[in-house]
């Protein structure tokens, strides 16, 4: 043991020395201490925080809380394996690209949870795939006009859009975050949090992001993952008419194998 950890663990009460010099401050134990050490070894070891180990050694080793602790700790690792085995996968074929191949993925994709939003929304179905650009913009435009014309010039919140596809075409919704009370001409949409999404940021005008959601959808398959959502598309910036600098967050909900 470390100097370092023995005076952690004294200022914590897990393991008070049997004695302190009071000129060199040299701590000194009795072997009797010996096995309350061990046993918070053993405990570090597999991963109980500090909290846990001194419930169990003032409260004396319970079995059945013991093995309620030993359970969320076994979770815990295989949640922790399960993640490391995917980043070494990842990490492989990326490495396989590179070294095979001379090339590198064209998107960087992330993931993460995807909190819930709130819409004021229009939304309508399209019967292909293509036809979604014609009609995203007016949408957009029409509730931009509703809720401006409602709460006034300047008070916009974040653009979100949202693709379903479904047996009847493409169901599009276009909106903004939104508090407020329900506006005649917009319908409110709850978009639902999501505990995992595969995530990649589009720069750029939208006539080349069907290239970065092609991507997208190619990474998220090639590390095991399987879609389970609608897609979204959140506007960070969407300014310029030209569409130059915009730059769109595409988010697509996933499960793990």
């Amino acid at each position: 043991m470390t100097h370092h950890m023995l005076r952690h663990w004294d200022t914590a009460g897990l393991l008070v020395p049997d004695h302190v010099d009071e000129f060199t401050g040299y701590r000194s134990y009795d072997p009797s201490q010996l096995a309350r050490l061990h046993r918070i070894v053993a405990l570090r070891q597999l991963g109980f925080g500090l909290d846990d180990i001194a419930a169990a050694l003032a409260d004396g080793v319970d079995t059945g809380r013991l093995a309620v602790l030993l359970r969320e700790r076994r979770d815990e690792v295989a949640r922790e394996h399960a993640l490391a085995t995917a980043q070494l996968a990842d990490v492989g074929r990326r490495l396989r690209l590179i070294e095979e191949e001379k090339t590198m993925s064209t998107i960087e994709m992330i993931t993460k949870d995807l909190p819930a939003v709130r819409l004021a929304a229009r939304s309508t179905t399209v019967a292909e795939q293509p036809q979604v650009g014609a009609v995203v913009g007016p949408l957009f435009d029409a509730v931009a006009k509703t809720l401006t014309d409602a709460l006034g010039p300047g008070l916009l919140e974040v653009p979100v859009a949202q693709y379903d596809m479904g047996e009847d075409g493409v169901s599009v919704v276009c909106g903004f975050e939104y508090d407020g009370a329900p506006l005649p001409g917009v319908e409110i949409v709850e978009l639902p949090a999501e505990p995992l999404a595969a995530c990649a940021v589009h720069l750029g005008p939208m006539d080349g992001i069907a290239r970065s959601w092609m991507a997208l959808m190619t990474e998220a398959t090639e590390r095991g993952l399987t879609l389970s959502g609608p897609g979204r598309e959140l506007y960070v910036r969407a300014e310029r008419e030209d569409q130059a600098d915009w730059v769109t967050e595409l988010q697509q909900p996933v499960t793990r194998a």
